[in-house]
């Protein structure tokens, strides 16, 4: 009787499912890193650098809103330019409390978070904090953003005449 050798086949597959684990942790760790505060950026604004600059709370995320001041004393809203002190500009923040007074929250709760350009001067924020404030309005809780940082003396935000008045090169 003759023997018979069967082949066997041997076949090599790999467990896919501990790939798939991993990547789905890697695709949640990274989401976790990213900053969704950044969504609220422009690149026209440029924030003052201050060594008391610390992390935004994220629970304010949700009660909160942004205005953007640009070096020319301009607000960026909603995807909009408005002049501070413009009725335009009113109108848009009276709407913003209507949509929080709509959801049965009185805007006072609300944060309006200003990030003013690092040039933009001082008197121009404290009008728009003064607008939001208005009866009509009622905005009451406000938090000023700047880079978390040392103070350099020779900032690119510092235009030539004004370094020359503060002595530096």
């Amino acid at each position: 009787m003759a023997r018979q050798h069967k082949q066997m086949e041997l076949t090599a597959e790999a467990d896919m499912t501990p790939m798939i684990d991993m990547t789905f942790q890697l695709i949640a760790f990274f989401m976790v890193l990213i900053n969704f505060a950044e969504d609220n950026m422009d690149d026209r604004v440029k924030l003052p650098a201050s060594q008391l600059a610390k992390v935004p709370d994220a629970s304010m995320a949700t009660k909160s809103v942004v205005l953007q001041v640009s070096r020319a004393s301009k607000v960026l809203f909603n995807s909009e330019e408005l002049p501070i002190g413009s009725k335009e500009l009113r109108s848009a923040l009276l709407k913003e409390a209507q949509v929080y007074k709509a959801k049965g929250l009185d805007p006072s709760v609300a944060t309006v978070i200003i990030r003013g350009h690092a040039l933009t001067p001082t008197g121009k924020i404290q009008e728009l904090i003064k607008i939001c404030q208005e009866k009509v309005i009622g905005f009451e809780k406000f938090s000023l953003r700047a880079e978390q940082g040392e103070i350099k003396q020779d900032s690119y935000y510092l235009n030539p005449p004004v370094k020359q008045q503060m002595g530096i090169r």
